[in-house]
C-alpha cells in the first residue's frame, strides 16, 4: 500500500514518515478513526514505507522487492489479525489464519471497508466476530522470532476492541515489552471498547477526516458526477470514504425513492385517500430493507426541505433533482409540523423492523401525513 494510493491525510502521512527519518518508530501505535478514514490503509503503508529499500522522500518506491511483497500483502514480516467466527466450512478452532486470503483479497480490492463488510464476505454476517484466545497465542508464536527479510516484523490488529478479555490479557507483556524492531499497529474505530490495559500501553494516532477538497477529488475520478453533486456528496460524507461511496450507491437506487417520495407527497397534499391506498400497496412489494432505506430517506429529505424553508441554503445536502421537487414542496414543511411527520416516518420504520403488517403501516402513515402536512 502506498501513501498516495490513501486518500487525503497529507499532514498525517507527512508526520508518520518523519518517524522513521528520526527513527522514532514505536513499538505499539493505534490508528484511530473513522472505517472510512483510511486508518487500515495508513497502517499498511506505514509499515510497508518502514521496510522499503528505496524510500522516497514522501513514499515508498513501490518497485523494492519488500514493496513488491507489500502490495500483495504476503511479506514474511506482515502479520494480521481480525475478527472471525464459525462458518458453515468452517465450524470449530477458527483463527485469523483461517481467513488470511479472503483477507488479504478484500484489503486489495478497495481498503475501506466497514466491519459488517467483512463479516458479510465471510457469510457470518449474523454473528459477531471475535480476536480469540488462539490467535493471541499465535501472535505470541509469531512476534518473538526476529524478522525474516525486513530490519522490523509487524503484526497488524484490526478492530482490537473485539478482542475477548482472555486474549488481551494473554498479549499485555508482549504488547508492553516487545522483542526489538517489533511493531504493533492497532486499527480501531472506537477506542473506548478497547481493555484499557492495551490501550494504555499504545501510542495513540488519531486519523482525522478527509478533506473536503481531497475527497472531491477521489469522488470526481471515481463517479461521473456534476460540481453539485460532488459537492453534496462530500458534505453529506462528513469526510468518511466509505460513508460516501455507500451514499453515492444509495442514491443509484434512490431514483426511484424521490419518485416514491413526490408520490406520497403529492397525494397526502391533496388527501387523494385512494391513491394513497394504492400507493402503499406498492410500497408492500419492496423487502423490508428497501421500505427501511425508503423511509430513512424520506427523513432525509424532510430534513433538507425544513432547511430550505429556513432559507438556510448554504447547508441544505441535496441533488438537483431533489432540490427541484423541494422548491415548492418545502414551504409545507415548517416548525409546526416537522417534529410530527419526522416522529410519523421513525414510528413506520420501528414497525417494519419489527415485521408489522406492511400494508397497514405504509397505509397509516399516508393517512397521517395527509393531516400533517396541511398543519404548515
Amino acid at each position: 500500500m502506498l501513501f498516495k494510493e490513501i486518500t487525503g491525510q497529507y499532514e498525517l502521512k507527512r508526520q508518520l514518515i518523519q518517524t522513521v527519518i528520526d527513527k522514532r518508530i514505536s513499538h505499539a501505535q493505534i490508528f484511530f478513526g473513522s472505517e472510512g478514514s483510511g486508518n487500515l490503509a495508513l497502517a499498511i503503508a506505514y509499515a510497508q514505507y518502514i521496510c522499503c529499500q528505496n524510500k522516497q522522500d514522501d513514499d515508498s518506491c513501490g518497485h523494492c522487492k519488500s514493496c513488491i511483497k507489500f502490495q500483495k500483502l504476503v511479506h514474511p514480516d506482515l502479520h494480521f489479525v481480525f475478527p472471525v467466527n464459525t462458518t458453515n466450512k468452517f465450524k470449530k478452532d477458527v483463527k485469523s489464519d483461517t481467513f488470511i486470503s479472503e483477507w488479504r483479497k478484500l484489503v486489495t480490492d478497495f481498503p475501506y471497508f466497514s466491519e459488517q463488510t467483512w463479516y458479510k464476505y465471510l457469510g457470518i454476517e449474523n454473528k459477531q466476530g471475535n480476536i480469540n484466545k488462539v490467535d493471541a497465542e499465535i501472535i505470541m508464536q509469531k512476534m518473538i522470532f526476529k524478522p525474516f527479510e525486513a530490519d522490523y516484523k509487524f503484526m497488524i490488529i484490526w478492530l482490537p476492541e473485539r478482542m475477548l478479555i482472555v486474549a488481551a490479557n494473554k498479549l499485555l507483556k508482549l504488547i508492553e515489552e516487545p522483542p526489538a524492531n517489533t511493531v504493533f499497529l492497532l486499527v480501531s474505530k472506537n477506542t473506548d471498547q478497547i481493555l484499557k490495559t492495551i490501550f494504555s500501553r499504545t501510542q495513540l494516532i488519531r486519523v482525522p477526516p478527509v478533506d473536503e477538497q481531497s475527497m472531491e477529488k477521489m469522488l470526481s475520478k471515481k463517479y461521473d458526477l456534476s460540481p453539485n453533486e460532488t459537492q453534496v456528496l462530500t458534505r453529506l460524507s462528513a469526510g468518511d470514504v466509505l460513508k460516501a461511496i455507500k451514499i453515492h450507491d444509495r442514491h443509484a437506487t434512490e431514483q426511484d425513492f424521490l419518485e416514491n417520495f413526490t408520490f406520497m407527497m403529492r397525494f397526502a397534499y391533496g388527501k387523494r385517500y385512494v391513491e394513497m391506498l394504492e400507493w402503499a400497496e406498492e410500497m408492500v412489494k419492496l423487502g423490508r430493507e428497501q421500505q427501511k432505506s425508503f423511509l430513512y430517506f424520506c427523513q432525509q429529505m424532510i430534513r433538507e426541505n425544513f432547511i430550505m424553508n429556513l432559507q438556510m441554503q448554504n447547508i441544505v445536502y441535496s441533488t438537483d433533482k431533489e432540490k427541484e421537487f423541494s422548491q415548492k414542496f418545502s414551504q409545507f414543511i415548517t416548525p409546526k409540523n416537522i417534529e410530527s411527520i419526522y416522529s410519523a416516518l421513525n414510528l413506520a420504520a420501528s414497525h417494519i423492523e419489527y415485521n408489522g403488517n406492511q400494508k397497514i403501516i405504509f397505509s397509516d402513515l399516508a393517512i397521517k401525513l395527509a393531516h400533517l402536512i396541511r398543519k404548515a
